[in-house]
């Protein structure tokens, strides 16, 4: 039985660290669940500074989740329906506040000025299609108006409004 508990260390971490430095998104995951279809999917996720994670929210009614930041800081913004900033809270290891749940169709999305690693938990299974809908008012994963519009993001006070408006086509 002891050849099946499962070690999270300062070297994982590192390892992750590295993982999400080499990624093209700028983060990277190790999953301890087993599956996408388990009913409890945990994971860790490293990120870096320049990591665009897009404002969603989960819509399924049972689809909360749970962060806890395990090394370094991490924002979390909450929003309203139009882009506004409602909270902002920051999450740091062996902080003040360290984790926070999240409920359903909550609009929100996280930033770091720093690495950071932290644990995700989330209500499973997993499914790609349907687990996340984008903010409209947010620029997609890719476009060259990211870079811009994550440092408004890093900048956004409670009130502010981010809603990013598209370009008119000529």
């Amino acid at each position: 039985m002891l050849d099946k508990i499962q070690y999270f260390d300062k070297a994982l971490f590192e390892t992750l660290k590295q993982s999400a430095e080499e990624s093209p998104r700028r983060r990277a995951n190790l999953n301890v669940h087993k599956s996408y279809t388990d009913m409890v999917q945990r994971l860790f996720i490293a990120m870096m500074p320049d990591s665009y994670v897009r404002p969603h929210r989960h819509v399924q009614p049972h689809k909360w989740e749970f962060f806890m930041v395990v090394e370094g800081e991490l924002d979390i913004l909450f929003f309203s329906d139009d882009g506004d900033v409602e909270n902002r809270v920051t999450l740091t290891a062996r902080g003040e506040t360290s984790g926070i749940e999240i409920p359903p169709n909550t609009w929100h999305a996280t930033v770091c000025h720093s690495p950071v690693v932290f644990m995700e938990v989330k209500q499973g299974p997993y499914e790609v299609t349907d687990d996340k809908g984008f903010a409209s008012w947010s620029p997609e994963e890719g476009s060259d108006q990211v870079p811009n519009f994550l440092a408004s993001l890093k900048q956004a006070a409670v009130g502010d409004n981010v809603r990013f408006l598209k370009p008119l086509l000529a």
